[in-house]
């Protein structure tokens, strides 16, 4: 069986040839000095998993010859993942922890807090991507690009609930029993928190359910963490 877990953009069907870029033959025979006729398990975010053979490998690029599915697709439940980014290392976290956890889209938003004014969409979709093949999952979340919560929330479907982690509300952890389910997405605020205005105008949304995460106020990193923990046990696949 394949030990080597590697995301394709590219139709799966049995019997097929599938090219890699220059990168992931390189990954395959530079890196893991795989060989040709090695096994591969391959996905596409779309068609589940399948084993793959080696066919060849080289520095403009290879290919790989699919052979059988092992795996069927499996979705993420409909929650979404909004935060605002903070330090380079630990925006990457987040995103890997949200691909991780099943988070089904990632959007990062600008705050009046948030310490960063831009973000590499495509870096943060690269760590999406190799969380997936890492944790066994066969769906990818798609990384927004950074865009202004007010913004957001202005063209919001009020369908989707907000959950939001409220750091004011640090004190008993609460349990989310009792609330709808259906799509989410879950808040998770900048380095210092909301601003005044911010807060006032999450306070009036209707579709916004705010919540406590615990006795003690929680870094960005860790907050998202725990709110998707949290949410997938109550309402998430988890169960």
């Amino acid at each position: 069986m394949a030990k080597i877990r590697l995301f394709i953009d590219h139709p799966l069907v049995a019997g097929q040839a599938v090219p890699l870029d220059a990168g992931q033959s390189h990954y395959l025979s530079g890196v893991m000095r795989l060989r040709q006729g090695d096994a591969v398990a391959v996905f596409n975010g779309r068609d589940g998993e399948w084993q793959a053979s080696l066919q060849e490998a080289g520095k403009r690029g290879g290919s790989l010859m699919v052979v059988a599915q092992t795996a069927p697709q499996q979705d993420p439940p409909d929650l979404w993942l909004i935060f605002a980014p903070i330090k380079k290392a630990r925006t990457d976290f987040i995103v890997e922890k949200a691909a991780e956890m099943g988070a089904a889209r990632i959007l990062p938003v600008q705050t009046d807090h948030t310490n960063s004014d831009r973000i590499r969409q495509d870096r943060l979709q690269a760590h999406a991507i190799e969380a997936a093949e890492q944790c066994g999952g066969t769906f990818v979340p798609p990384v927004a690009d950074l865009v202004p919560l007010s913004r957001l929330l202005d063209g919001w479907d009020p369908a989707r609930r907000i959950l939001w982690a409220d750091e004011s509300r640090a004190g008993p952890a609460q349990t989310l029993a009792g609330l709808p389910a259906g799509p989410w997405a879950i808040l998770i605020g900048p380095e210092g928190g909301f601003s005044a205005g911010e807060r006032a105008r999450l306070s009036r949304l209707p579709f916004v359910t705010p919540v406590s995460l615990g006795p003690r106020i929680l870094r960005a990193d860790t907050a998202a963490v725990a709110a998707l923990a949290l949410w997938q046990a109550a309402l998430g696949d988890w169960r």
